[in-house]
């Protein structure tokens, strides 16, 4: 199997491929192997070298001999050392497979490598000083967004059709928008969590993939989807398969279109020009679009989000006793995090938990009487790498997360919150940089987002759009060359528009 050809398909694409005999798995996992050697050695996205062999898996499930890739922050995967993106973190293996890890394997899905990810998965940038810079395919001086950076950028690349990803403040969508992905966060509950963890980050944290095609994402949904045994949080089930979804049409709904950022920083004006462009292909779709947006108090989500970066450095310190990470190999963020977690009280904690439920109710309320809300997924266009400075020794907890929140402030609400949410590439600037457009549809309406994904997939077509760096193509450039930027618009139209 050529390059081109293997990285021509989507993981529905070679699935189908192998279960009709035409290429044998073992031919798909030779280009995959192939592939992510070409496309790391310019992007950097993976977190050790590629296992030998891979790991087990089902011979017969649903996604059987597609190439896979697991994020180095989790799903742990038994046997499989892991790192956290930190220099601090040494000989950790996991001892056993996480629920959402053995539904992975029960799929088929043959797992290759690990990917990359920044420092205790705390930045919308991966760049850890462990591994460096990890690049965007369609502009290697550009961040591949963050925390699941690697896989992002070896997915957008054609290396990997699928990879693991989490979302613990927007760290599936905003790798997503950065690299041209279809990224969905879903409800609360919708995947497992655990064995090991009850609830991750509070709650916050939430575990699913990023893909190049809406079809892809429905139908990893269903073989992952639904609670594992004593699960805190369990999603309404599906009356379906997500997968029958994609041709369904949704009827006529509510949708409201905002790109105000509740904190008030301000909007790119091509990122808004993107999402506004998105709410009149839904209204030439029969949906009726309004502008309107959630009540959200933001000093309220900043202090969830802190009480969340405090949580993750707890469980840090708790879990590597008595083998504390060293601080001295800590980047400067994560040194000041450990600190402050000792400092934490039982009092900021109630505080933070009071603080979500006043964010959860009014954006419950907000949904009670719309269907599905539209924004920018990120406030920016993907950042130049060093724009997030997760290692200045001048860095306060409170400062960097207002410069993570002016970067990125329409995710984390979602997270808090708890409604499934998904970020489509819908656009793309004069520069040729993807820009994403998240949907938020209410809680445990994931049928809903991937109805309406569909359609804007074909209405607003993103899969003739190739970065620079391609495996097959061209993998090799320091700057996405204006030859394989194809289309500049920065607003995609409508098919037949």
């Amino acid at each position: 199997m050529q390059l081109r050809e293997y990285a021509s398909y989507d993981a529905v694409g070679l699935r189908d491929l192998i279960a009709s005999g035409a290429v044998a798995a073992d031919e798909v996992e030779a280009a995959a192997r192939q592939a992510l050697e070409v496309a790391n050695a310019t992007l950097n996205g993976l977190a050790l070298p590629l296992f030998r062999p891979a790991l087990d898996h089902a011979p017969d499930g649903p996604f059987a001999g597609v190439p896979f890739l697991i994020k180095d922050s989790g799903p742990m995967a038994a046997g499989v050392p892991f790192f956290l993106g930190s220099r601090s973190i040494r000989r950790a293996v996991a001892a056993r497979d996480t629920d959402l890890m053995a539904r992975f394997r029960a799929a088929g899905l043959v797992t290759l490598g690990l990917t990359t990810v920044p420092e205790l998965g705390l930045s919308f940038a991966t760049e850890s000083v462990k591994h460096g810079p990890t690049r965007n395919p369609w502009d290697t001086e550009h961040s591949a967004g963050g925390s699941s950076g690697g896989a992002a950028a070896l997915v957008a690349a054609g290396a990997a059709p699928v990879a693991h990803a989490s979302d613990g403040a927007g760290s599936i969508r905003v790798p997503a928008s950065c690299c041209g992905l279809v990224g969905l966060k879903p409800s609360r509950g919708r995947t497992p969590c655990g064995p090991d963890t009850g609830e991750a980050a509070f709650g916050l944290g939430y575990e699913f993939a990023l893909t190049r095609t809406v079809r892809d994402t429905a139908h990893l949904l269903d073989a992952t989807e639904g609670p594992a045994v004593g699960d805190k949080y369990t999603a309404p089930p599906p009356l379906g398969r997500y997968a029958d979804e994609l041709t369904a049409g949704p009827g006529s709904l509510h949708v409201a279109v905002t790109t105000q950022a509740w904190s008030g920083v301000i909007i790119d004006a091509e990122v808004t020009a993107v999402t506004q462009q998105t709410g009149r292909v839904l209204a030439d779709m029969g949906h009726e679009v309004t502008e309107a947006s959630p009540a959200v108090d933001w000093d309220a989500v900043l202090r969830v989000s802190m009480a969340q970066a405090i949580g993750i450095a707890a469980v840090l310190l708790m879990g590597m006793a008595p083998r504390r990470p060293d601080p001295a190999r800590l980047e400067a963020l994560s040194r000041q995090i450990l600190r402050e977690a000792e400092d934490f009280t039982a009092l900021d904690l109630m505080a933070a938990f009071d603080a979500q439920n006043r964010v959860t109710r009014s954006v419950g309320a907000f949904f009670a009487s719309r269907d599905l809300l539209v924004t920018p997924t990120l406030g920016q266009l993907p950042a130049v790498h060093g724009t997030l400075r997760y290692d200045d020794p001048g860095q306060t907890l409170a400062g960097w997360q207002r410069s993570l929140f002016d970067y990125g402030p329409f995710t984390v609400v979602f997270n808090i919150s708890g409604q499934p949410a998904i970020s489509l590439p819908l656009g793309q600037s004069h520069s040729g940089l993807p820009i994403g457009v998240q949907l938020v549809a209410p809680y445990g309406r994931e049928d809903l987002l991937l109805r309406v994904a569909a359609q804007l997939e074909q209405a607003m077509p993103w899969k003739d759009r190739i970065p620079g760096c391609f495996v097959g193509r061209r993998c090799s450039l320091p700057r996405a060359s204006a030859a394989y930027r194809l289309g500049t618009a920065c607003i995609a139209r409508p098919a037949g528009g």
